[in-house]
C-alpha cells in the first residue's frame, strides 16, 4: 500500500503548480466580468434609458385597449300596431323614422337575408368618404372581369370618380363596386374588411360582407333593421343623397366610348311623391330588394323590403302608413 501511495503526492501538487495560473486567470475575468456588468447596463436598459440603472421597479401594467362603443342608431320602443291586408309581400321589411332613429314598424327586421346590390350602400358611404368627385380612378385589370351586371369599365381605362359613383349607385354595375373598392381601399380584399369593420362600429349586428358589389350572396348578408340604420348614417352624405335622388345622369366619356346615359333603377322616384333614394338590389338568392326614403313636410323615412316580389307596392304602403301616422 506504501508504494503505491507515494507518487500521489508529486502528480497532485504538479496538476496543481499547472493549474494555478489558469484558476488565477478565471478568476480575474470573473471579477473583471461582475465589473464590468456592474458599470455597464445592458444594450436594451440603455436604450430605454441612458445614464445609470436605479433601482428595479414593479413593471407598470398597459392600460387596457378601449374599443368604441358600437353606435345604436335605431331604436324600438314602441312600434306603431298595424296589420296590413293584404300582408306585405316581402320576406322581412322595416319603416323607420329617418330622422329619430325610431322604428315605427317591422317584420323579420333582424333576420339575416343576402341582400344583393342594396351592399352597394356601404360600398358608396366608405368610398366617398375617400376618393373626391375628380380623383382619377384606374380601373384594375380584375375589374372588367367581375360577373354579371357590369357597365363595361375597360382594364387601364382613368375616369374621375364621381362617374363611377354614379353608374354604380344608378345603374348598379358590379365593374364600378369594384373599382371603386380598388381606388379607396388598394385590394378588394382590404376593402371588405373595412366594410366588416365599419359595420361593426355602426353595431350592425346582423351585417357580414363578402364583396363590394353584392353580387356574392354565400356570406354576403344583412337585414332589414340593419340597411335601416345603414341608410339613415349614408343619408348624412351630401354627395351620397345627390347621387341618390337623381333619376337620369347624362356623363361624357373618352373615346370611342364618349357618352354615356346612367338611368336610376330605383322606380319609386317616379312613382311615389317625395321619393330621393336610395337602392335596388336582386340576385336569384336574395329576391328584389329595395331601400326607400321619402321626405314629406321636412320629414324622412326610410322603408327597407327583402325578398318582395313586388318591392314597389310594399314600399309604397309601407311610407303610405308612416306618413299618415304623423
Amino acid at each position: 500500500m506504501e508504494v503505491l501511495s507515494r507518487p500521489r503526492k508529486p502528480r497532485y501538487r504538479y496538476r496543481v503548480r499547472r493549474l494555478t495560473p489558469l484558476l488565477a486567470a478565471m478568476l480575474a475575468a470573473g471579477v473583471a466580468g461582475v465589473w464590468v456588468g456592474a458599470e455597464r447596463p445592458s444594450a436594451s436598459v440603455s436604450a430605454a434609458a441612458p445614464g445609470p440603472v436605479a433601482q428595479s421597479q414593479p413593471a407598470v401594467k398597459a392600460a387596457p385597449v378601449r374599443r368604441a362603443k358600437p353606435l345604436q342608431l335605431l331604436t324600438g320602443g314602441s312600434v306603431l300596431a298595424h296589420t296590413f291586408k293584404p300582408a306585405l309581400i316581402a320576406s322581412a321589411a322595416i319603416l323607420v323614422d329617418a330622422d329619430t332613429g325610431r322604428v315605427l314598424w317591422g317584420l323579420h327586421a333582424h333576420e339575416r337575408r343576402p341582400v344583393a346590390s342594396t351592399t352597394k350602400i356601404m360600398t358608396a358611404l366608405l368610398a366617398l368618404r375617400k376618393l373626391k368627385p375628380n380623383d382619377i380612378v384606374t380601373v384594375a385589370p380584375s375589374v372588367p372581369r367581375v360577373p354579371l351586371v357590369r357597365e363595361g369599365l375597360r382594364a387601364g381605362e382613368q375616369v374621375p370618380a364621381w362617374k363611377i359613383f354614379y353608374s354604380m349607385l344608378l345603374y348598379s354595375g358590379n365593374d364600378d363596386a369594384l373599382a371603386l373598392a380598388i381606388a379607396a381601399g388598394g385590394t378588394k380584399a382590404a376593402f371588405v374588411r373595412e366594410m366588416n369593420a365599419e359595420a361593426q362600429l355602426l353595431g350592425l349586428t346582423d351585417t357580414h360582407y363578402v364583396s363590394p358589389s353584392g353580387v356574392i350572396d354565400t356570406d354576403n348578408y344583412s337585414s332589414a333593421w340593419d340597411l335601416a340604420a345603414l341608410t339613415r348614417v349614408a343619408l348624412r352624405n351630401a354627395r351620397f343623397r345627390t347621387i341618390v335622388r337623381t333619376k337620369v345622369e347624362h356623363v361624357s366619356w373618352a373615346p370611342p366610348t364618349y357618352a354615356k346615359i346612367y338611368i336610376n333603377n330605383n322606380l319609386m322616384l317616379k312613382e311615389y311623391p317625395g321619393a330621393n333614394g336610395v337602392k335596388t338590389g336582386y340576385t336569384h338568392a336574395a329576391g328584389p330588394c329595395l331601400v326607400v326614403s321619402a321626405t314629406r313636410h321636412g320629414h324622412t323615412l326610410i322603408a327597407v323590403v327583402l325578398n318582395s316580389s313586388d318591392m314597389y307596392d310594399d314600399a309604397t304602403r309601407l311610407l303610405k302608413f308612416g306618413f299618415a301616422s304623423e
